[in-house]
């Protein structure tokens, strides 16, 4: 099993920014790929960016292009989320997950984060 553990989240002023960080423990030999996801009130979860577990090239959806950045710090066995210039619209919970493969599909991650609230106020 691998556990995930998100911290980082809050409240913030549209154009702000936050770090969101995603710990993971147990058999991280297991970890292909890491990713972030979110999902908003009354919305489907949908993907935000991803990274492979030992480093290499990102993947980004559309909206978070230009704004949001993910890394890893493989030593910490950590992966982050920069986020910047935050609006309203990025209000929601935010997930860390794991998978074996190189995918955006939430069914395609066995392991998940237990989430952690990011508020973005206008």
């Amino acid at each position: 099993q691998v556990q995930l553990a998100e911290s980082g989240g809050g409240l913030v002023q549209a154009g702000g920014s936050l770090r969101l960080s995603c710990a993971a423990s147990g058999r991280t030999f297991s970890i292909n790929f890491m990713g972030w996801f979110r999902q908003a009130a009354g919305k489907e979860r949908e993907f935000i960016a991803r990274i492979p577990w030992s480093g290499g090239a990102t993947d980004y959806a559309d909206f978070a292009k230009g704004r949001f950045t993910i890394s890893r710090d493989g030593a910490k066995n950590t992966v982050y989320l920069q986020m910047n210039s935050l609006s309203p619209e990025d209000t929601g919970v935010y997930y860390c997950a794991a998978g074996p493969i190189r995918s955006r599909y939430v069914s395609s991650h066995p392991y998940w984060g237990q989430g952690t609230q990011v508020t973005v106020s206008s």
